[in-house]
């Protein structure tokens, strides 16, 4: 059996080849610059795993697998070339892993996390997604077939490595520009050589860029294919129900309009498959994913919710989606607490970020979570007391309300309306952990 390590091994991407690969019947090894979550999870799954990084955990390895975080000074990787082990970046090592499947690829600027999970709640097969299902708990399922859906990443370019049958593209939102050297014709290349590479497509053709390609694609255009949208509790829990072009009523989990186009996109790729009796009663099985519109506490007159959402297209629809949740509940407050995700983002997209808070009625700001990136100076202080919003370091939670000290040091308690964290730092932990 094979000995793989894999440095930067609690990244959520990452962590997901590394149960793969696990369940294949490698012998995996790991490690990161410190504990978290997934790093004990794979302990607990029976993998090796280190914190912090060290050289001596190269040792007899067969390959080793970096994550896009790994720069090339670090002491493990440097030691893996000096002994003459193989590295591959996460990139590199996607075509050894989905060699020989029939992979479903799901790309794009945002939903590709929520449309792969339902898409793997349709299709039968193996699954590597950058989220963890609440269907099944995790973000591998591993499953004897030659199907797989995997959530391609068109941050780095990979997902030109994700050997697609079938590529669902949700959106071409220009991100992560700086990969691209800041170039519009580089990024659509880019996704254009993604859909080239399947043999079937499914796209939002109403993105301006997708809906601009000459390539035979299965084309959604939600304003016209998705009719009669309405949100339905069950249970307390928000679901949506809609029409699809000629195809009937459909209902799944979650809230917003968003969610209706991203179970669509699902819809109609497993619709090149398996039929639409099975496709709705799979979609039953979809429970949503950890930390999009994650509803941690749900009371008469009190709602928690953690979400990932860390770009101000996502926190824009998701505040609606709260807007619509909070109207059908009765509740009239709405609180967001906002942690901005790496510097070059928050510069990227700042006017965004002042925009899109509008609609709540309090905002706390956390300081930015760097993701390892210096800091470029935006004062947050300075771009954002238009919205009066306070600041803190860090939020608790203390049984099922939120407590924190704003910058003066005056105590602040959230136990009433809807309180929702944005961000794809450390907020998740701050709103989950009790005290």
């Amino acid at each position: 059996m094979k000995k793989v390590h894999f440095i930067g091994i609690g990244g959520i991407g990452i962590s997901a080849i590394a149960r793969f690969l696990k369940e294949k019947k490698f012998i995996i090894s790991g490690s990161d610059i410190s504990e978290s979550e997934t790093v004990r999870d794979l302990r607990n799954e029976g993998m090796k795993i280190s914190t912090p990084h060290s050289k001596n955990n190269i040792t007899d390895q067969d390959f080793v697998v970096y994550s896009a975080a790994i720069k090339p000074d670090n002491e493990e990787l440097v030691e893996a070339n000096k002994k003459g082990i193989k590295c591959y970046s996460r990139k590199e090592i996607l075509p050894f892993v989905l060699k020989d499947k029939k992979v479903f690829s799901v790309a794009g600027a945002h939903g590709k996390s929520t449309t792969s999970a339902m898409l793997s709640s349709l299709i039968e097969g193996s699954v590597i997604i950058g989220a963890i299902s609440k269907q099944f708990g995790s973000n591998m399922k591993y499953f004897e077939s030659d199907k797989i859906v995997f959530e391609a990443d068109e941050s780095d370019s990979s997902f030109l490595n994700s050997n697609p049958y079938l590529a669902v593209v949700t959106n071409a939102e220009p991100e992560h520009m700086e990969h691209y050297d800041f170039s519009i014709e580089k990024f659509h290349a880019a996704y254009k050589g993604f859909l080239e590479r399947a043999e079937i497509c499914v796209i939002n053709a109403e993105d301006e860029f997708l809906g601009s390609l000459k390539k035979e694609c299965i084309k959604l255009f939600p304003s016209k294919d998705i009719e009669d949208i309405k949100l339905v509790l069950r249970d307390y829990e928000p679901y949506m129900s809609f029409r699809l072009k000629n195809l009937g009523r459909f209902e799944v989990f979650g809230i917003g309009e968003h969610i209706a186009i991203d179970a669509s996109l699902a819809i109609l790729a497993a619709s090149s498959q398996i039929g639409l009796e099975e496709i709705r009663k799979n979609l039953t099985f979809y429970k949503g994913i950890k930390k999009r519109f994650d509803i941690l506490v749900a009371k008469k007159d009190f709602v928690l919710i953690d979400d990932y959402a860390h770009h101000p297209t996502e926190i824009k629809a998701t505040l609606k989606s709260v807007k619509e949740y909070a109207k059908l509940l009765g509740i009239n407050k709405i609180t967001a607490i906002f942690q901005p995700h790496r510097f070059t983002r928050l510069k990227a997209n700042l006017n965004g970020f002042k925009e899109c808070f509008k609609e709540c009625d309090d905002l706390v700001i956390l300081p930015v979570y760097s993701a390892g990136e210096s800091d470029n100076g935006i004062s947050l202080k300075d771009e954002f007391s238009h919205l009066n919003p306070l600041f803190a370091n860090s939020v608790k939670r203390v049984d099922d309300h939120i407590e924190f000290s704003d910058i003066y040091d005056v105590k602040h308690i959230l136990n009433e309306g809807i309180v929702v964290g944005f961000g794809a730092g450390d907020i998740s932990n701050q709103l989950r952990q009790k005290i």
